[in-house]
């Protein structure tokens, strides 16, 4: 099967620190992919290259076989590809809602003038993204949050949110950092419960996450990098035997 994205050699550098060296990753259409490794082995410094954030120093991205090494994260975003981030991008003073169409501003086809004077077009336009918009937040559990201020919800629901704010867009590739970060044991369950739903549904998922319990509950292929370098791929249960990932990533030898 032809990989959905892929990295050759790719190469990251910052002054004189080696952030990535030749990663070279393949990621089917139809795989949860998981990036682990210790902090500071360079995971998001990849999603930022592989999604038009940082420009790499060197080797290329490939996204269904196109070349996407030198383009910038909008352009990125318009072939199908949707991340979130370590940090929750959210309008705490607008509603769950508008938060939601706040992630479908590439799906928008009114000009101007159609918005000033309110034509046919546009209202049919405004109506089709509301339906995408409670059906992104059906589809996560948040459908009854919808009127509430984004500010007033707990921190498991708003990452909830991003995710639904993802789907909007009708994404082919979803990149999650750290989705389960700081969540509660119970927002845990329903956040892996989403995530494997969203790949059921067809969509490629890549996601970074510290929690090695839950990678290996919903991944079906993993990367492990350390010191910017992969240091090994492949099933969940082979890479958590291998005996580099458990010196870099656990810290000490199973006996």
């Amino acid at each position: 099967m032809t990989a959905l994205l892929s990295t050759v050699d790719l190469s990251l550098q910052f002054g004189g620190v080696n952030a990535l060296s030749g990663v070279s990753l393949s990621i089917e259409s139809n795989s949860l992919h998981s990036i682990i490794g210790p902090n500071g082995a360079g995971k998001t410094s990849l999603f930022n290259c592989l999604t038009g954030y940082y420009q790499p120093t060197g080797g290329s991205v490939l996204f269904a076989d196109r070349d996407i090494t030198k383009m910038g994260a909008a352009d990125v975003a318009a072939l199908g590809i949707r991340r979130t981030f370590q940090n929750i991008r959210v309008f705490p003073r607008m509603s769950v809602l508008e938060n939601i169409l706040a992630g479908a501003h590439l799906l928008a086809k009114s000009n101007l003038y159609s918005i000033l004077v309110g034509t046919p077009e546009f209202r049919r336009n405004e109506r089709s993204l509301h339906e995408r918009a409670m059906a992104s937040l059906e589809f996560v559990g948040l459908a009854p949050q919808a009127a509430k201020l984004a500010g007033d919800l707990p921190y498991g629901m708003r990452k909830r949110m991003e995710l639904a704010r993802v789907l909007i867009a009708d994404p082919k590739l979803v990149l999650l950092d750290e989705p389960a970060a700081g969540v509660s044991s119970v927002e845990r369950e329903e956040l892996s419960r989403v995530i494997s739903r969203i790949h059921t549904n067809g969509i490629c998922v890549v996601l970074i996450e510290h929690d090695v319990e839950l990678v290996m509950e919903i991944a079906t292929d993993v990367t492990v990098l350390d010191n910017g370098r992969v240091i090994a791929t492949g099933l969940p249960h082979d890479v958590r035997t291998n005996p580099d990932v458990i010196r870099a990533y656990m810290g000490r030898s199973r006996k």
